[in-house]
């Protein structure tokens, strides 16, 4: 591998690393604003700081500003969405979803709204094993977001579409889809986050026994 750099930390990720932690949140309501292409860039040095098996960087990111791009592929993502949800819970129109589910009436409004996202950023490798390499990079690049103000959530697609999102990009056919992450300023606020206590989700030493904060 050629051409590889050193990046120092940029000033402009000045918010404390808890403080992004714990006020990140899926952002699924964005305004059209633009982003700049100099925000966009250092979430991206953000991502490629990200351990990697190896130090191999598979990663690789297409970043998607074009209108008429974005258009086609919202539309593509709408479809693939509802392809999830018909293959997992049977649901085919926003009448099937329980108005209980309230992650999922967002997540609906998201895939109606994708279009809207002024930047959409795709990360693949050259294998689809290679996920361990790759969403540690996507992670940094949603906590780059958040400190930058950014709103983000990561998304996936759906085998129905994939083969049509290749041939709209000119994907190279060994490419694998590993996430698909809208950016936009946020219509709403971050954090703080409601999550199960870790006390519930912890074991210590042996697979049912409780750790000592329970």
């Amino acid at each position: 591998m050629t051409d590889m750099v050193k990046l120092a930390a940029p000033p402009e990720l000045e918010m404390p690393i808890g403080e992004a932690m714990f006020t990140q949140r899926a952002i699924r309501r964005m305004k059209p604003d633009p982003i700049p292409d100099e925000h966009i860039e250092l979430i991206l040095d953000a991502a490629t700081k990200a351990p990697n098996g190896g130090n191999s960087q598979p990663v690789r990111f297409l970043v998607v500003k074009d209108a008429a791009k974005r258009a086609a592929f919202a539309e593509l993502y709408h479809e693939a969405w509802w392809a999830k949800r018909r293959d997992r819970e049977g649901w085919k129109t926003k009448e099937d979803i329980p108005p209980e589910e309230k992650s999922y009436l967002s997540a609906a409004r998201l895939a109606d709204e994708f279009g809207i996202a002024p930047v959409v950023i795709l990360a693949f490798s050259q294998h689809a094993s290679l996920g361990h390499s790759v969403y540690p990079a996507v992670q940094n690049l949603l906590l780059a977001a958040r400190s930058l103000g950014i709103g983000s959530v990561l998304t996936l697609l759906h085998a129905d579409v994939m083969a049509r999102v290749h041939d709209l990009f000119d994907i190279p056919p060994q490419m694998a889809l590993h996430a698909c992450i809208p950016l936009g300023y946020p219509r709403g606020r971050f954090g703080p986050t409601s999550r199960l206590p870790t006390s519930q989700i912890t074991y210590l030493d042996r697979w049912g026994d409780p750790p000592p904060w329970k």
